[in-house]
């Protein structure tokens, strides 16, 4: 895992760059699209009143531009951060799932394990979910695959959702470049791999996450939605930080009071592989419990696995995968008739 960094130095200085540019464009909409240079001016019709004097130093570092809000000698630390990337006083949250965990309703996400074909995704997305847990961590999916699968279907019921396979500046912007709405981290198990998972999530001035573009900011997925992407992703963004080791469970409690963290994850079958005792026994559900304890304090949302959807405070779930919600779909739709297959006596389909 790369050093965590907290995020106001160092985004900070690459706002100066973005503020200076929005306050010459003001008066300038781009058409939302997955390619950030899609909408730049074209080679000589743009004019450069505050550019440094040819050849010369301008001395910027310790005096600032005649107008500038930032005034002094440069500091990273006390920088004001500009507004040019502020979401509109009356932006509401966009995303449901957000939305429905903000009004304290039961959010489930179904697996997407293995699939690659975007009508099996779509169908998925369609079935009753409210996000989509594309499997990053386990499977061999690659990110070409699974952005085909979220932009076949941006407006399906269940929104883009992935658990990445680690804390990651390329993993984490793979997957929100591509228009996830929902982050699933796996195994985190101290205070710094929660600030990276922060930083590499948000915009600044709250994380480090970088402005580069992909199909989230198309018009055919979240360019268009109210307010802007870029300006109100961060109020829609859902971050899940999963707790499956000792480690993780040591921390539980400052994992969980990270600012930028929406929820907390009590790994079912690892936080029994890295205890080494079974669900249901008193060792196993301390561990459960020491999850819901950090959860509760920290007053974010509780995640778990489906069947724990009646345990106390618990609001938020993993299902099943798609093979499964294949079987459990057929036997419904059959009833009595599932499995009644004809037997033979001799050849392949014998004997079962």
């Amino acid at each position: 895992m790369r050093q965590a960094v907290f995020p106001v130095v160092a985004s900070l200085v690459l706002a100066v760059a973005a503020f200076g540019a929005e306050a010459q464009n003001t008066q300038v909409q781009p058409t939302p699209s997955a390619d950030p240079y899609a909408n730049n001016p074209a080679a000589g019709a743009t004019q450069f009143p505050l550019a440094a004097p040819a050849g010369k130093d301008s001395n910027a570092r310790a005096v600032p531009l005649p107008g500038a809000v930032n005034q002094g000698p440069f500091d990273a630390a006390t920088w004001k951060y500009g507004p040019a990337f502020n979401a509109p006083l009356a932006a509401k949250v966009w995303n449901p799932v957000k939305l429905k965990m903000m009004q304290g309703g039961k959010v489930t996400g179904g697996t997407l394990f293995s699939a690659t074909d975007p009508a099996t995704y779509c169908a998925m997305a369609n079935a009753g979910y409210d996000f989509i847990w594309t499997e990053m961590q386990h499977d061999q999916h690659d990110w070409q695959a699974v952005s085909r699968m979220w932009r076949t279907c941006p407006n399906a019921r269940a929104v883009p959702g992935v658990r990445i396979a680690y804390t990651d500046e390329r993993e984490i912007q793979h997957a929100l470049d591509a228009g996830a709405l929902v982050l699933v981290v796996p195994t985190v198990d101290t205070v710094a791999e929660a600030i990276e998972a922060v930083n590499w999530t948000y915009f600044p001035p709250m994380g480090r996450r970088s402005n580069g573009g992909g199909q989230a900011f198309d018009a055919a997925m979240w360019g268009n939605v109210p307010g802007g992407y870029r300006s109100t992703i961060n109020d829609n963004i859902v971050l899940i930080l999963m707790i499956e080791t000792l480690e993780g469970l040591k921390n539980a409690d400052a994992i969980a009071k990270v600012p930028g963290v929406t929820a907390v994850f009590a790994a079912s079958g690892d936080l029994g592989n890295f205890s080494g005792y079974a669900q249901g026994s008193p060792d196993y559900e301390r561990a459960i419990n020491i999850v819901h304890d950090a959860a509760v304090t920290a007053g974010v949302r509780l995640c778990g696995p489906l069947a724990w959807r009646d345990r106390p405070d618990f609001t938020c779930f993993q299902a099943g995968s798609e093979t499964a919600a294949i079987a459990r779909g057929v036997a419904a739709e059959l009833g009595p008739l599932a499995n009644t297959q004809g037997k033979p006596e001799a050849g392949p389909f014998s004997g079962r």
